[in-house]
């Protein structure tokens, strides 16, 4: 017996919502759905993959190895299905691409793998930088395009954007923290532990804009530009801290848990997307690498390029 599609997608929405009945919400089925799809799964692959608890399920060691497989088998299955059948050998260019940091380490890897073996003619020269370079290598046109943290940019006059994908942020705890218990974690609670703050892409600025509507403070101890130092950190059980799904993973390098909480006060999204200059126009390849990330993404919108309307097709 092998696992289906549907049994894939269920375990999948588990995962990212953290609770049976908000995943069953998500995709408009009953919780005995989700419930029995994932029990067929581990009874298929002989381990738990999600541990209960109060708040809902978090996956186990053995659910997040699977969950890497997952994510890439309805990738695998959508590109199939949904890019048209032609022959891409066509599209021939280069595409000078700007990254911010967190985008080429935790988000774009897997999207230039799979848009390299779709136009394998064309070539992507890849640059990382911080916002500002980005920003003012767009406008001069040393980058074409970028895929970076939309809801980082300051120059809205000249440059144009699509989010692509909002991640939550949530707090960061050890496996056996206090608040894991609590049925509502606020601001005001997060400020009463030691907090680990990450800078890397403005995450600081960001976290102080949404701290500044309140009246606290985080009790920052340690400030870094490493995810990896923030999540051995959190796991070690240090501090803790809010940061965004697309960096969150259970485990620490040392094998120690993370776990996440939603956090009752409003958190805005890390935003990612693709940014470019206003009323520049572009090649076929930038064409079709738009359209792909539209597609990698299920964003499936026409946009319009100085005139050029760029529509991903829908199969």
């Amino acid at each position: 017996m092998e696992p289906s599609l549907r049994q894939i997608r269920y375990f999948l929405a588990a995962a990212n919502a953290g609770q049976i009945s908000r995943a069953a919400m998500d995709l408009n089925v009953s919780q005995s759905a989700i419930t029995t799809a994932i029990k067929s799964l581990e009874d298929l692959i002989g381990a738990r993959l999600f541990e209960r608890h109060a708040g809902g399920v978090s996956l186990t060691y053995e659910g997040n190895l699977f969950l890497e497989h997952a994510r890439h088998i309805i990738e695998s299955v959508e590109e199939a299905v949904r890019i048209p059948r032609r022959i891409r050998d066509d599209v021939k260019g280069s595409i000078n691409l700007a990254l911010s940091y967190t985008i080429s380490g935790y988000f774009f890897p897997p999207f230039l793998a799979r848009f390299s073996r779709a136009f394998p003619n064309v070539k992507i020269n890849l640059s990382e930088a911080d916002r500002p370079t980005i920003e003012e290598g767009l406008v001069t046109n040393g980058f074409d395009l970028s895929v970076m943290l939309t809801s980082n940019i300051v120059n809205h006059e000249e440059l144009a954007h699509d989010t692509l994908w909002r991640s939550r942020r949530r707090l960061w705890v050890d496996a056996h923290h206090k608040y894991l218990q609590k049925p509502s974690v606020s601001l005001q609670d997060v400020a009463e532990e030691p907090y680990i703050m990450l800078t890397v892409d403005e995450a600081s600025n960001t976290a102080q804009r949404y701290w500044n509507r309140t009246p606290y403070r985080p009790n920052t101890i340690f400030r870094t530009s490493s995810v990896e130092a923030v999540r051995s950190m959190v796991a070690n059980g240090m501090g803790v801290s809010i940061l965004s799904d697309m960096v969150h993973r259970p485990w620490s390098l040392e094998g120690r848990r993370v776990e996440v909480i939603e956090v009752s006060d409003e958190i805005p999204t890390m935003d990612v997307g693709l940014v470019w200059r206003n009323g520049r126009s572009y090649n076929e390849a930038t064409k079709a690498f738009i359209d792909f990330m539209h597609l990698g993404m299920g964003t499936d919108q026409s946009h319009n390029f100085a005139g050029t309307e760029i529509r991903a097709p829908v199969v």
